[in-house]
């Protein structure tokens, strides 16, 4: 009995041998999603807003007030005189242009008057110097009224646009539905396109730059066997060369006068009113 295996005498042991082997694999669920690129666009997106912003508070803490509104006219080049118009009810908003309260809050210095000399004498080329862009700025900026206030009526800012360009400080003069600046075909000059020049060739008067003058007309119709669409719009701008000298533009800054017929219309429409138009140009030097 010696060589008997233990396993056959004790049973408890033999059943432990049968019993199946379990292997229990524990399964670990590693959420990833954290591994994922959407924050990192979002994060960018934020940083990029954070740069532009403090960007942004550093142009305006470091530009004037001619230089910030440089930007603005470059971002959006046609500015229309529709500013809110002055407590007054007469051409210049109950103000005058020559007033110096009125100068001073532009940044601008007096316009040349009678005590400072007549325009084109001597005195006044002392006093006016030919406008860099930021001084035709402030002539602009002078004609809509700065700070909210306009020097033009509501009967006169409609006929009114200003944009600044790489030849100068444009001024369009337009005509309006049953309000022209000129008598039908003729080149005679109606009440509201008096003043309209009075109040340019007063502001002028700030800086030396040369003047340009441009006449356009309408289309006319098709039926009518002579044009005069070249003779109207060249007299048109005769005429207001003529009312800007005698508001006080000097002869020698006239630089040119010339009329485009119907060659450059403003609307799609030939014989739409506002083809009507004048350009006065503050050339740069």
């Amino acid at each position: 009995m010696g060589g008997t295996c233990p396993k056959l005498l004790d049973p408890d042991m033999a059943d432990t041998s049968n019993r199946p082997i379990i292997i229990k694999r524990k399964k670990v669920v590693i959420n990833s999603a954290h591994h994922g690129g959407a924050w990192k666009i979002a994060y960018a997106d934020f940083v990029t807003a954070m740069m532009a912003f403090f960007l942004l508070m550093w142009l305006i803490n470091a530009t004037s007030e001619e230089q910030r509104l440089g930007l603005a006219q470059y971002f959006s080049p046609t500015i229309p005189i529709n500013r809110i118009a002055g407590g007054g009810s007469h051409m210049f908003g109950g103000k005058s242009v020559t007033e110096e309260q009125l100068l001073a809050r532009s940044g601008r210095g007096g316009l040349p008057t009678e005590q400072s000399g007549t325009p084109g004498t001597e005195d006044s080329k002392e006093n006016v110097t030919v406008g860099t862009s930021d001084d035709l700025a402030a002539v602009q900026d002078f004609l809509v009224g700065g700070g909210g206030e306009s020097f033009l009526n509501d009967n006169l800012k409609k006929h009114v646009v200003t944009r600044l360009t790489d030849e100068g400080l444009v001024i369009e003069l337009y005509d309006a539905p049953d309000d022209p600046l000129f008598a039908e075909n003729s080149t005679s000059p109606t009440p509201i396109m008096i003043d309209l020049v009075e109040i340019i060739a007063k502001a002028a008067q700030s800086v030396a730059n040369d003047v340009a003058i441009e006449g356009h007309v309408r289309a006319e119709p098709i039926i009518l066997r002579e044009s005069s669409v070249w003779d109207q719009s060249t007299g048109r701008a005769e005429a207001v060369r003529v009312l800007m000298q005698r508001f006080g533009t000097p002869k020698h800054r006239i630089n040119r006068v010339v009329g485009h017929a119907d060659r450059e219309l403003v609307s799609h429409v030939p014989r739409d009113v506002r083809n009507n138009r004048i350009e006065i140009i503050l050339l740069r030097d």
